[in-house]
């Protein structure tokens, strides 16, 4: 769903809002809005809007000219003006003070600034993504973010629904993370257990993508950190020295236990995608341990 909104919304060239709880991903979705578009050449310019005061977050964002303030020696370029061909993402644009959304509300509207302390209109050809933790439409509601502001940016939007309730991506998500980190510190990709998958499942990750990348890390440095670990069951040992029975219990584990998160713990998806009696799948889960519970999205 997420991937079909980015493909489509990459060749409009609108701007868009990603809404999303800390560490879903947004960086990452904006990023891909920007490499699938036709101004992928051109710059990618993020800035965090959090934790800046008025007067910093302005020129930073619009530049200065020299001599504009105490501290401007010199004239200096601004992130929407270094954007201009390209992408500006505002990362936590609901804690940008209410002066600086309203300029940033003209610049949108006229696809120009002015840098600080100059009074020369500059044209910048931009997208502007903007993201939030927050629900922009209730803060613009409560005043608390400028209404006009959002309505502007929000020709588009992205949610990204926390990681407890997209477990199918679990899988890939985390096997994507072991092998950047195996190329990172040169090891070799660690095998994944069905026992291993199962725990990553019944896991609600309050820390989202973010936090399954730590623990992919974590996995293939074979250390412990703070937090959720994974740790190897017991029959995570080399399989080369399992007889050949338990060989194949172990795929049949993994296979059933793949399909069970591919499905969301839908029996009839996983009957349907294995090819079997709902009967015999419940036998063969039974005989493994796997709830299908545990693979189901957290509500």
């Amino acid at each position: 769903m997420v991937r079909q909104q980015v493909l489509a919304l990459s060749r409009t060239g609108v701007d868009t809002i990603i809404n999303g709880d800390t560490g879903t991903g947004k960086e990452v979705i904006a990023r891909a809005l920007h490499e699938y578009s036709d101004r992928n050449q051109k710059p990618f310019v993020a800035i965090n809007c959090g934790g800046m005061t008025e007067s910093i977050i302005e020129s930073e964002l619009f530049g200065h000219e020299a001599g504009s303030f105490t501290s401007a020696n010199k004239k200096r370029i601004g992130k929407i003006e270094q954007a201009s061909g390209g992408t500006l993402f505002l990362d936590e644009i609901e804690s940008m003070p209410l002066a600086v959304q309203i300029k940033l509300l003209r610049v949108i509207q006229e696809r120009c600034i002015e840098r600080v302390g100059g009074n020369t209109l500059i044209p910048v050809n931009i997208v502007v993504i903007a993201a939030s933790k927050a629900d922009l439409a209730k803060l613009s509601d409560q005043g608390d973010f400028r209404a006009d502001l959002f309505y502007r940016l929000n020709i588009a939007s992205i949610h990204l629904p926390p990681l407890r309730q997209r477990k199918e991506d679990i899988r890939d998500l985390f096997r994507h993370f072991v092998a950047k980190a195996s190329h990172k510190y040169k090891t070799r990709p660690s095998t994944l257990y069905a026992d291993q998958l199962q725990q990553l499942c019944r896991h609600e990750w309050p820390g989202n993508v973010r936090e399954l990348r730590n623990v992919a890390e974590r996995f293939v440095l074979g250390i412990v950190g703070d937090g959720f670990d994974l740790h190897s069951p017991s029959m995570a040992v080399d399989e080369h020295t399992f007889a050949f029975e338990q060989q194949m219990e172990q795929y049949e584990r993994n296979v059933l236990t793949e399909a069970l998160i591919e499905s969301a713990g839908n029996i009839n998806d996983v009957a349907a995608k294995l090819n079997l009696p709902r009967k015999t799948l419940y036998r063969k889960m039974k005989k493994h341990q796997l709830d299908k519970s545990n693979f189901k999205p957290s509500a």
